[in-house]
């Protein structure tokens, strides 16, 4: 994987992302775009872009267009696209895989199919009991501590 590149606003992934097995990302669908960053990096940080931002569009995505459940609960939880912005670090290089690693996981988690419902429980009869037991004696102790006027 080659991820140097002369002109950085130029830069785009020469690799296919997978984001869940049979659904992958092809460099024509992540739009990046750099930028100057604030923060530390000392004279650096006024002349690198190392700010980096990558953006999918959901909604118009060729490859999540195979898979309706997937493309259904995405659009339901992150809208028609998703952005990730990376700027912690000094390195373009490294503010980029982190974004990128961020954007996967935000897809991951917005394909994830949803937590089983609760089942309804009720307390048994021997919990209740104890409660019940519990409250009786801490009324009685509240009385006890009374004085009588």
């Amino acid at each position: 994987m080659h991820l140097a590149c002369p002109v950085a606003t130029a830069w785009k992934p020469d690799r296919v992302v997978e984001v869940r097995p049979g659904w992958q990302l092809g460099d024509e669908e992540l739009r990046w775009r750099f930028s100057r960053s604030s923060g530390p990096g000392g004279q650096g940080v006024n002349t690198t872009d190392s700010r980096t931002e990558v953006v999918v569009d959901l909604a118009g995505s060729p490859s999540l267009a195979n898979h309706p459940v997937w493309r259904e609960r995405a659009l339901a939880r992150e809208g028609p696209s998703v952005r990730v912005v990376a700027s912690a670090q000094r390195s373009q290089l490294q503010n980029r895989q982190d974004a990128l690693a961020r954007l996967l996981a935000r897809l991951r988690a917005a394909t994830d199919p949803p937590p089983p419902r609760r089942r309804k429980t009720r307390p048994s009869r021997g919990a209740v009991e104890r409660r019940l037991a519990d409250k009786r004696r801490q009324t009685l102790r509240k009385q006890q501590r009374r004085t009588e006027e």
